[in-house]
């Protein structure tokens, strides 16, 4: 492959998003295929079979955080290099792992961005065994997850600005400064001082984001207790349940996970938090993802939390769609 840049280097320099697509800057290349989360590992028989298998299935095929039943992270596809290299359909997955072993091969791991499609991210492995294969695998993986979060962003965003909500982006840049991607799909709920909350309702499923903003004073505001006791505030005083006296809240007998957040590039700060939430007072429930932002001048605190409903089917790519709508902040 041509035209990389060691993941080495990749890894010091940060990742600049657009929170939504430019058409003097956005490659003028076809869409790239594959389905959400989906990952094509080009890896041949030989080297897939027994220990990388296993090596794949534990990082790639581990668990979601924050999911009422197991989802894997990814759904991995296994091919020959040799389909890869030869056959364009492969060639414009969004997502790809080449695993290129031969004699002489430098050791080390290269990141190809939008070579045959938009968007899209190919990651090389140029290795000599399969040992080193699996060590630089192991090594990079958090490298690889961010990476295809990435391109699953941009790629909802960029379908969702497409046939973009106006009149929602509009609204939520005049009360808060900032605008966010939904697609006509999608509509203001309620609005409220320094609140709002935008949905997607259809048949099987809800999806949707809660928007407020305070002032940020303090870093015991990102503590993980702070995030959680502010969500029941907001969903208790705004989102209510269809039975008479019920409200969304966050399901506290399941732990929680927080962590930096990537992606966030013109916010001071992003803290991200996985979880579950229910409905106190009736039979409902989910997962969400909240991302907690200080604003670019450090003088706000944003909260954009993302939930999805959708109890016969699974949940991980709904709540995909309604994180990538977070990931498109714009000031």
């Amino acid at each position: 492959m041509k035209t990389a840049t060691p993941i080495l280097l990749i890894a010091t320099m940060a990742l600049m998003v657009s929170c939504q697509p430019k058409s003097s800057t956005e490659p003028q290349k076809r869409g790239s295929s594959g389905k959400t989360l989906e990952v094509l590992m080009a890896v041949d028989r030989d080297i897939w079979n027994g220990t990388t298998t296993a090596l794949v299935d534990s990082l790639f095929r581990a668990p979601q955080d924050g999911l009422p039943q197991p989802e894997p992270k990814f759904s991995v596809v296994n091919i020959p290099t040799s389909s890869l290299r030869n056959t364009e359909m492969f060639q414009m997955h969004r997502n790809i792992v080449l695993c290129d072993m031969a004699e002489g091969n430098p050791g080390k791991v290269y990141i190809h961005r939008d070579a045959k499609a938009y968007p899209q991210v190919l990651i090389e492995f140029a290795v000599t065994s399969r040992e080193e294969f699996e060590r630089l695998l192991r090594q990079y993986y958090p490298r690889l997850e961010a990476e295809f979060y990435r391109t699953e962003h941009l790629r909802i965003q960029k379908a969702f600005y497409a046939m973009r909500n106006i009149e929602v982006m509009q609204a939520l840049r005049k009360q808060f400064g900032f605008t966010l991607t939904f697609s006509d799909e999608f509509a203001i709920a309620k609005q409220a001082q320094d609140f709002a909350w935008v949905r997607k309702e259809a048949k099987d499923f809800g999806i949707g984001v809660l928007i407020a903003r305070e002032p940020y004073t303090d870093q015991r505001q990102l503590a993980q207790s702070a995030v959680l006791n502010r969500l029941d505030t907001l969903m208790h005083r705004h989102v209510p349940g269809p039975s008479e006296g019920s409200y969304m809240a966050t399901e506290r007998r399941v732990e929680a996970t927080s962590h930096p957040a990537q992606g966030f590039d013109t916010c001071a700060y992003a803290l991200e938090t996985r979880g579950l939430w229910r409905l106190m007072g009736d039979f409902m429930g989910g997962p969400y993802v909240a991302y907690t932002l200080i604003s670019p001048d450090s003088t706000q605190l944003i909260t954009l939390a993302a939930y999805a409903y959708c109890p016969r089917f699974p949940k991980r790519d709904y709540l995909m769609q309604v994180e990538s709508i977070c990931h498109s902040i714009k000031y």
